[in-house]
């Protein structure tokens, strides 16, 4: 690369542009935003509805099965884990706060393996993060904490978990440092 403006040579080696390229994603994994209804005196967020147990408007369908709640400190990383016994597909949506998601494409066969996927949840824009079998996951909390809400479409079995935990730093310490730039 050429640069036009003549820079001290110490400068040099230290040089970076970010890439404001839209990233790569992950197959199955989508971001569906919730239509937040504010006024000044408060709001309303229509979740979801549920038709004999499945989520209407969602393609491939999904079956509820759990729904549960996650309150995460300030800065707290959990990261990463999969199920790999059974299939199980997640919807994630912060309903407090901000949350760093990263997600990872683990399955052997898939187009997008290996892509490393981020995504910001904010309660301020409510959405439906959908995570499919085989996608690792974990999650950064932003400076104020963060509450998830989640939903599953198999149930948690304690006699035998389906969730396969890897090092927080399996694809890298990056993923999870602070933006100082």
């Amino acid at each position: 690369m050429r640069l036009q403006v003549p820079l001290a040579g110490d400068i040099l080696p230290a040089l970076t542009f970010q890439n404001y390229l839209p990233r790569p994603g992950i197959e199955g994994v989508t971001l569906g935003g919730l239509d937040a209804h504010r006024a000044l005196n408060g709001s309303f967020t229509e979740l979801f509805r549920l038709r004999d147990g499945v989520l209407e408007g969602s393609s491939p369908a999904f079956s509820v099965r759990q729904a549960s709640l996650s309150v995460a400190a300030p800065h707290r990383i959990n990261a990463f884990h999969l199920h790999p016994k059974l299939p199980q597909s997640e919807l994630w949506c912060v309903l407090e706060g901000l949350m760093l998601v990263w997600l990872v494409d683990c399955r052997e066969a898939s187009a997008s393996r290996g892509v490393r996927q981020p995504v910001l949840l904010s309660g301020q824009e409510p959405a439906f993060l959908r995570i499919p079998p085989g996608v690792a996951h974990g999650y950064k909390a932003g400076w104020g904490g963060a509450t998830l809400l989640y939903l599953t479409d198999q149930q948690f079995d304690p006699s035998d978990p389906n969730e396969g935990r890897l090092p927080w730093d399996q694809f890298g310490t990056e993923l999870w440092e602070d933006d100082r730039g």
